[in-house]
């Protein structure tokens, strides 16, 4: 039998994937001691097999799922697979200069000490998996942000923040089922200043999805928001897979004309409109 077993910061995500795959869901305490310690326990654990769910949203959480992967083996389980919907440090997957951290291989190792499997969604970039051992698997729940999407959109255009991420958007049009894909151009003038163009697409009257893997502080996002604004665009929605979403970046986008935000469950907020756990679910 299978037990689901949440992190604090994904304990929607957790039952969700717990009525996919009509498993058992963890009575789970969290506590804090007087000195600031943290503490997270499975008292009732009883099982052969774990799914542990949490995102590394902050360095609590990372101690955190550290804490119930070594909690429920301690109860017994033979078998533990580690769910990390939002793997932090993840886009620090390279040291900056010299002395710095490859922070995103240091969490990857402390994850895999306790865990047979690993399983994260959309990385920033794939190639921290290989960080794991063994190498954790890539989930990709991008299709999964057509599903909030209004039912008709004129004449969509599907827009990723680069050329590299252009598949992102191609996912989402495809799982909509109608409308073309571009991508911004950012041509850098200083190293403060960038311009955001898209490249080919006339967005005149058209409603745009923009989508990303990650919004973080919104700035990038708002300032390309602002150009399709200049570019008379119809109703403009921005989707991501992870809405970080940081201080004021909701105030941002609305700011420059964004009608709606659609995030997942990955971070557990206001705009997750959408669960990951079909997509994890179907790899589990």
């Amino acid at each position: 039998m299978t037990t689901i077993v949440s992190g604090s910061e994904s304990q929607a995500l957790a039952a969700a994937l717990s009525r996919e795959l009509e498993a058992s869901l963890a009575v789970v305490e969290y506590d804090r001691f007087p000195d600031g310690e943290l503490l997270a326990a499975v008292p009732e654990f009883d099982d052969d097999r774990a799914i542990i769910v949490g995102s590394t949203v902050s360095s609590d959480a990372h101690l955190e799922l550290l804490q119930l992967q070594d909690a429920v083996r301690e109860a017994g389980a033979e078998d533990v697979v580690t769910v990390v919907p939002y793997m932090g440090y993840g886009r620090q997957d390279r040291a900056f200069e010299s002395g710095h951290p490859v922070s995103a291989r240091a969490v990857a190792r402390a994850i895999s000490t306790g865990a047979d499997r690993v399983l994260t969604v959309n990385p920033h970039e794939k190639a921290v998996c290989e960080f794991f051992e063994p190498t954790a698997t890539a989930v990709d729940a991008a299709d999964q942000l057509a599903e909030p999407l209004p039912d008709a959109l004129k004449n969509p255009v599907f827009l990723s923040p680069d050329a590299g991420a252009v598949e992102l958007a191609e996912t989402v049009r495809d799982a909509y089922g109608d409308g073309e894909t571009d991508y911004f151009e950012k041509t850098r003038h200083s190293g403060t200043e960038v311009e955001i163009t898209p490249s080919d697409v006339d967005v005149a009257g058209r409603d745009v999805v923009v989508t990303d893997d990650i919004i973080a502080t919104g700035s990038t996002m708002s300032e390309a928001v602002g150009v399709l604004q200049e570019r008379d665009v119809g109703r403009v929605f921005v989707t991501c897979v992870h809405p970080l979403l940081a201080r004021n970046a909701v105030t941002k986008l609305s700011r420059a004309g964004v009608e709606t935000i659609y995030g997942t469950d990955t971070i557990e907020g206001q705009t997750s409109a959408v669960s990951v756990a079909p997509s994890l679910a179907a790899q589990l």
